[in-house]
């Protein structure tokens, strides 16, 4: 794309929020070869927004506000005498807009902004590269965007997830005490049918059989097989997994579009249904449970009831004389149980 080519490193001043309770800050912006770069005043680098991916909340007016694609709140502004920055962001915007697949059709592009920038960086051939770049650029407005239309792909194969108000509240408490300080918790769902264990999605969703709240007498259970989805989760991005399974092809549409294709969304649902839990050491485990505040011992006879497969997470318990605080109150842990009706 020649425009992409004319404005690489084109470089202005602007100032960025990133959320409406942020204070604005001055930055110097430049343009990659699929990104924008924000950085501060001594250079170093504050995020990149994606080309593809950049809105104008107020066209034709000065100053000129973007934002990223689906999150107003985090903003950039430039202002009149910035014309050069200004103009080249709207040709690049313009660029992309007409790279775009029309409504109805089910084709992807192999040229736009990003396919462009991947090709003159010579990565088209290589698509692990390629696939890298994708998940380097993609906001996570754009993840939790993906992760919800798969979600509903999951449903159309296991049904909706049950709802309680008070199996609901539980499960909100469960996510918020296994999520060590700084994470962002998981969003935690469970269904009737169709999963037997757990899996994560794209967004920091993460979805339980009822058969893991229904079929233990101790919250630690569950509260162990979130822990241990949450590591294969940090282990491999759930993006990355999808994206390998779809192939190129949805990895140029993604660049292209930032979207997927329903097709391709609703054969990884099937995958991941179908699919064993992905194995991961028990180092790795007892390095979750250890940061969750709870004991690996209950999970692991969960697992094996002889202790003979899982007896690295039994003897390294971390916390062998017990947690230091009860998963849930006896209250809650009964309504969760109860959450798919008894």
């Amino acid at each position: 794309m020649t425009a992409l080519e004319k404005y690489q490193r084109l470089e202005a001043a602007a100032l960025w929020r990133e959320g409406p309770q942020a204070q604005r800050r001055d930055v110097i912006i430049s343009i990659g070869e699929a990104t924008i770069t924000i950085a501060d005043l001594k250079d170093q680098p504050l995020t990149h927004w994606s080309i593809a991916a950049l809105t104008r909340a107020n066209p034709g007016a000065l100053p000129a506000l973007y934002h990223p694609d689906g999150d107003p709140e985090e903003t950039l502004e430039l202002a009149a005498d910035e014309a050069q920055m200004i103009d080249a962001l709207e040709q690049l915007r313009s660029a992309v807009a007409r790279r775009r697949p029309h409504r109805g059709r089910l084709r992807m592009s192999i040229i736009g902004g990003f396919a462009a920038g991947i090709l003159a960086l010579g990565l088209f051939w290589l698509p692990g590269a390629l696939k890298g770049h994708a998940l380097s650029v993609l906001p996570q407005v754009k993840r939790d965007e993906i992760g919800a239309r798969l979600f509903a792909e999951v449903q159309g194969l296991t049904g909706a997830p049950c709802v309680t108000p008070g199996g609901t509240r539980a499960l909100s408490l469960l996510s918020a005490r296994v999520t060590p300080e700084g994470r962002r918790a998981p969003e935690l769902h469970v269904v009737r049918s169709g999963l037997r264990e757990s899996l994560h999605l794209p967004g920091n969703i993460l979805i339980l059989g009822r058969a893991v709240v229904e079929g233990y007498e101790d919250p630690e259970i569950p509260a162990g097989f979130v822990v241990a989805e949450m590591q294969r989760a940090h282990a491999r991005d759930p993006m990355d997994r999808l994206l390998d399974e779809a192939g190129i092809g949805a990895v140029l549409r993604l660049l292209t579009t930032g979207s997927l294709a329903p097709e391709t969304l609703s054969d990884h649902a099937r995958s991941l249904l179908s699919a064993e839990p992905v194995d991961i050491g028990p180092a790795a485990l007892l390095e979750g449970f250890q940061a969750a505040g709870i004991q690996s011992r209950p999970y692991a006879f969960a697992r094996d009831i002889t202790g003979e497969t899982v007896l690295p997470l039994i003897e390294g318990d971390p916390y062998p004389s017990g947690a230091p605080e009860p998963v849930m109150r006896d209250a809650d842990w009964l309504r969760l149980q109860a959450i798919c009706g008894g």
